[in-house]
C-alpha cells in the first residue's frame, strides 16, 4: 500500500505542479488597437431559460463593436416557458433604441434534434446559418463583458489562430455550497490555461469558445461523437487541435472572461457534473485522460486510506503525508487561477472544499459509469 500512495500521490503531484507551470507561461494578453475586421456570429442555444435570458441580453446590448461586424444567433430548442418571448421584446424594444446608429442583429430559429445531443444539433444549425467568418459560442445563463468582441478581434488579428479557448467564471454569491462549486471551476479554469501553456490543450468551456466557421465545415463538425450528449467544446478541441496544432491559442485577458451562475440546488450540480463526466471516457487526447485518471485515482487513494486508517490497517502518518501533497498542490494552482479571475476571496473556502471532493470526485466518477442523468427536464444515458 505504502508502495501505491506513493506512485499515485507522485504522479498527481507531477501532473498539476506541471499544469502550474504551464499557467504562469501563459501571458496576459495586451491588446492593442487594430482594425475591427473580423465579423461574429454568436451562437446561444437555449431551453427554458426565461430566468436567465434578461441579465444576457442586456449584455448583449452593451457590446462595445461595430453592429454590421456580429450576429446572434439563439436557437430554441423546444422551450415550455416564457423564452422566446422574452427575446421577442427585447428585440422589439432595442430594435427603438440606436446604438452607434446600428441595430443589433438577433436571430431566433429552432432547433430540429437529429442525434442523441440536443446541443450539438442546436450548435450545427445555427452555424449553416451563420453569415460570418467566426463563430462564437456561448450559453443563455451567461453574461458577455462589453469588450469582448474587441478583444477577440485584436487578438485574431495579431496571432491568425482557427481557435480560441476563453475564461469563464462563477458569479459569486455566499454560502459553503456555492462556494465549493466556484472553487471546482477555477481550478478547472487552472488546469486549462496549464495545458496550453504546456501546449498540451485539453479543456475548454463551450460557455466562452471561438473558432472559424470554415474549419468547423472542413472537420465535419460533430460527426463522430454526436452520441454522446455533451462535449461540444471539449470534442471540438480535439479535432482542432488534430488538424490545426499551432493554430489553437488560448486568450489570456479579464476582459473576455464570460461568466455564469453556479448551480442552486445540489441534485442540478450532481447532474450537470455527471454530464461533464460522462464524455472523459470518449476522450482521445492522451494527455487528458492522464489527468483525469490521476484526479480520480488520487481521491479514491484518500478516501482508501481513511478507511485502512480508521480500521486501523495502516497508520495515520501515511494518510496525513498523502493529503498534504494533494492539498499543497492544489492550492499551489489555485492561487494564481483565483488572483487572474480576481476571486482571492474564494480560497477561504479552501479547506473545506479540499477534505469534501475526495468524497465528491468519487461519488461523481462512480455515478457517471452507471447512472443516466436529466439535463433541463430531459434525460440522457450514458
Amino acid at each position: 500500500m505504502i508502495a501505491l500512495t506513493i506512485i499515485i500521490s507522485i504522479t498527481y503531484f507531477s501532473l498539476i505542479f506541471f499544469l502550474i507551470i504551464g499557467f504562469y507561461r501563459i501571458k496576459e494578453f495586451k491588446s492593442e488597437e487594430s482594425k475591427e475586421d473580423s465579423s461574429f456570429s454568436i451562437v446561444i442555444p437555449f431551453r427554458n431559460e426565461a430566468e436567465n435570458l434578461p441579465d444576457l441580453l442586456t449584455s448583449i446590448s452593451q457590446i462595445n463593436y461595430p453592429k454590421t461586424k456580429f450576429e446572434f444567433i439563439l436557437v430554441n430548442d423546444d422551450s415550455d416557458d416564457d423564452s422566446v418571448e422574452i427575446i421577442e421584446k427585447f428585440k422589439t424594444c432595442h430594435a427603438g433604441r440606436r446604438v452607434k446608429n446600428q441595430k443589433s442583429k438577433i436571430y431566433i430559429i429552432n432547433n430540429h434534434q437529429k442525434s442523441n445531443s440536443p446541443k450539438k444539433d442546436a450548435i450545427d444549425i445555427a452555424i449553416k446559418k451563420a453569415k460570418y467568418d467566426w463563430i462564437v459560442t456561448t450559453d443563455a445563463d451567461c453574461i458577455i463583458p462589453s469588450n469582448w468582441l474587441k478583444i477577440l478581434n485584436d487578438f485574431i488579428e495579431s496571432q491568425e489562430p482557427k481557435m480560441i479557448v476563453m475564461p469563464v467564471s462563477y458569479e459569486i454569491h455566499d454560502g459553503l455550497f456555492n462556494g465549493f462549486q466556484n472553487l471546482e471551476l477555477l481550478s478547472l479554469q487552472g488546469a486549462t490555461i496549464g495545458g496550453f501553456g504546456l501546449k498540451m490543450p485539453f479543456l475548454c468551456n463551450g460557455a466562452n469558445l471561438c473558432y472559424k466557421k470554415n474549419c468547423f465545415m472542413e472537420l465535419d463538425g460533430f460527426s463522430g461523437n454526436d452520441n454522446i450528449a455533451s462535449g461540444d467544446d471539449v470534442f471540438m478541441l480535439e479535432k482542432m487541435v488534430r488538424k490545426y496544432p499551432t493554430k489553437v491559442k488560448y486568450l489570456k485577458s479579464k476582459e473576455v472572461i464570460v461568466k455564469t451562475n453556479t448551480e442552486k440546488h445540489f441534485s442540478d450540480m450532481v447532474n450537470q457534473r455527471i454530464r461533464w463526466a460522462t464524455k472523459t471516457t470518449s476522450y482521445k487526447n492522451n494527455f487528458g485522460k492522464l489527468v483525469g485518471f490521476s484526479v480520480l485515482s488520487m481521491n479514491i487513494l484518500i478516501l482508501t486510506l481513511l478507511l485502512l486508517t480508521i480500521f486501523n490497517f495502516i497508520s495515520w502518518p501515511l494518510l496525513a503525508a498523502a493529503f498534504f501533497l494533494k492539498v499543497l498542490v492544489d492550492f499551489l494552482l489555485l492561487v494564481p487561477a483565483a488572483r487572474f479571475f480576481e476571486q482571492q476571496y474564494s480560497l477561504r473556502n479552501f479547506l473545506f472544499a479540499s477534505f469534501l471532493y475526495p468524497f465528491y470526485n468519487t461519488f461523481i466518477g462512480i455515478l457517471s459509469l452507471t447512472k443516466t442523468y436529466e439535463w433541463k427536464g430531459r434525460k440522457f444515458s450514458k
